[in-house]
């Protein structure tokens, strides 16, 4: 089911609800585990990732909510702002309804792409008041600048940043876009350009280089105390090592599941924070040697399911049972 709910600026969010309804493992309404998730860029619940996702959660007895981004379910947007990976107050207004209707409910949150990012913000700046069991970031862009540098690449452009820039420009175009900045937001070519142009005026920043250095989940490590599993790809587009690669070793049976281990001396550092999440408690980062962007397909002939969803699973049941 769907539910819309109000924000403290006057704005809407949409929540779609979806659970075993016969209730077999956890029968009990109130205190029935709850996953609580965030899309990617320009995703909704509809997108196929989470669909596979919810299911799972849901055949393993568990409710959950998608909290879906401004504008991205369809709805009428009622505020001159959407949503950016820096700005979690959407994720919190959401939790607390959540909290209010199923208080003895445990969470665990779980964000994809830029979801994920808002995820690991919110647990490095809520730190013992995030109110969560657990989380979990699939694909996450640790470094924003280098994520925009990567998708400004002549096959990353044709394949990501065209279509994605595209369905920025089409959500602001609505009637209560913000006095277009020059040259408009809507004549956008890249998402680096969306992002000077309307992210980083929409939400106070004086800059695209601002609000990038304030999204980068690295400077909210420190803080987390909710356990929390990241999972990353080398190849990712999105996230690219920026380094240069090191060894792979096998991590259990799957062909996917090598350590990519970045060159840490590299000038500039690598983009995934390896060294960082290495002196974090609470943070697991697994970093594959292959997956791409969301992928995380197995073998010649891929599975129906992907590393990514078993994984999910298997982290989702430990937290929970």
């Amino acid at each position: 089911r769907s539910e819309a709910i109000r924000t403290p600026d006057g704005g809407q969010l949409i929540l779609d609800w979806a659970e075993d309804a016969a209730g077999r493992r956890h029968p009990e309404p109130h205190t029935r585990p709850t996953v609580l998730l965030l899309p990617g860029l320009t995703g909704s619940s509809q997108a196929g990732y989470l669909l596979c996702l919810v299911h799972r959660a849901s055949r393993a007895g568990y409710r959950s909510v998608v909290i879906n981004h401004r504008g991205c379910r369809g709805e009428e947007l009622l505020t001159p702002r959407t949503f950016c990976a820096s700005n979690t107050e959407d994720m919190e207004t959401a939790i607390a309804h959540v909290k209010r209707r199923y208080p003895r409910a445990p969470l665990l949150a779980m964000g994809v792409s830029l979801g994920g990012m808002q995820v690991l913000n919110y647990l490095g700046r809520r730190g013992q008041e995030a109110g969560l069991a657990a989380a979990m970031a699939l694909c996450p862009s640790w470094d924003p600048s280098a994520s925009a540098a990567s998708l400004e690449q002549p096959l990353n452009a044709l394949l990501f940043n065209q279509r994605l820039t595209t369905s920025l420009c089409q959500l602001v175009s609505r009637p209560h876009e913000p006095s277009p900045p020059r040259p408009p937001a809507s004549q956008a070519r890249t998402i680096r350009e969306f992002d000077e142009r309307y992210t980083a005026q929409a939400f106070g920043y004086s800059s695209c280089h601002e609000y990038y250095e304030a999204a980068s989940p690295v400077r909210q490590l420190h803080p987390v105390c909710v356990p929390i599993l990241c999972l990353n790809a080398s190849d990712d587009p999105v996230s690219p090592l920026h380094g240069e690669q090191g060894t792979m070793g096998s991590v259990g049976d799957s062909p996917v599941a090598g350590v990519a281990v970045a060159n840490l001396s590299c000038p500039g550092g690598p983009a995934i924070p390896v060294e960082a999440a290495w002196h974090q408690s609470y943070v697991a980062l697994l970093v594959t040697a292959q997956g791409g962007h969301i992928g995380f397909l197995e073998g010649l002939w891929p599975h129906p399911s992907s590393y990514m969803e078993r994984l999910f699973s298997q982290f989702v049941t430990a937290v929970f049972e």
